[in-house]
């Protein structure tokens, strides 16, 4: 999907939110159990409830990859089935690689490509430590994006993430920052950045004011949407804030899509006064 087609979506949904498929089989509601595939069930129903109101989905690998081949039919068919809303939808694969360069090149091949072997995701997140030929053949897919890591929400982020280069001034996340935007350009770039660091978007804007954001923690991992809104928001959006288990587990019972549309919609309401307030719709 082009830049311009995920600003046009923001616009109309009056929405930047991404709802995280996070789809736990020993979470999601017991009856869906005795479906064929109860995982893609549960994805199904929460995109038909949803997806007038999110303008991304972020499928979490881990959820899907621990269930095996299993797994990854669900996958398989939760991506063929929102391909229908490729128009209006970007896709997300939370799949956090990041390999040496033949290796990389085929990882993207298997997230970006389409047909029986490939996922056709419109964007992959990479861990950027072993650098730019690790990166770099992502990059290579025209109108597909990567989501670099940059400073994440949880506790360990301070282990590395806040280590100080003394010649520098700068953290080592503004080094990353600073270093990758080299490696692509806002229309092929996004970066990871947790809600619970919100106060820290106004130093990543600095570094890189013009590139989307996709932003988790909100919700349940109690990060504030406003903060992200006022810390991070530019002239257009450039955010993504992710919503996973505040959403799609919203219920356990036969009422959990409209339940998960209840919860989506109350943050889609935030959202559009905080893209009116801004001025961009």
């Amino acid at each position: 999907m082009k830049r311009s087609a995920l600003v046009k979506n923001i616009k109309q949904k009056k929405s930047f939110l991404c709802i995280g498929l996070d789809s736990d089989i020993e979470k999601i509601p017991t009856h869906l159990l005795k479906e064929e595939d109860p995982v893609f069930a549960f994805n199904k129903a929460i995109i038909d409830a949803t997806h007038d109101l999110a303008v991304a989905y972020k499928p979490n690998l881990a959820f899907y990859e621990s269930r095996g081949i299993a797994g990854w039919h669900s996958l398989k068919k939760t991506m063929d089935y929102l391909r229908q809303f490729q128009e209006s939808v970007f896709s997300i694969a939370d799949a956090k690689r990041g390999d040496i360069g033949n290796t990389s090149k085929q990882y993207a091949r298997s997230f970006f490509e389409g047909g029986d072997a490939g996922l056709d995701f419109d964007s992959v997140t990479v861990a950027p430590y072993m650098g730019i030929d690790s990166v770099s053949p992502f990059l290579a897919f025209e109108n597909k994006w990567v989501i670099l890591l940059a400073l994440t929400s949880n506790e360990g982020a301070f282990d590395f993430q806040f280590i100080k280069n003394e010649e520098s001034g700068l953290y080592l996340f503004e080094e990353v920052l600073r270093k990758s935007s080299t490696w692509g350009s806002k229309d092929n770039m996004m970066y990871v950045v947790g809600a619970t660091k919100a106060e820290m978007l106004g130093t990543i804007r600095k570094h890189i004011p013009d590139h989307f954001l996709l932003v988790p923690g909100v919700g349940a991992q109690g990060g504030s949407l406003q903060a992200v809104a006022d810390y991070g928001m530019n002239d257009d959006c450039g955010l993504l804030v992710n919503s996973s288990r505040g959403i799609i587990f919203a219920s356990k019972e036969k009422d959990f899509a409209e339940k998960a549309r209840e919860n989506a919609l109350e943050v889609q309401e935030q959202m559009a006064a905080m893209l009116t307030e801004k001025g961009i719709i």
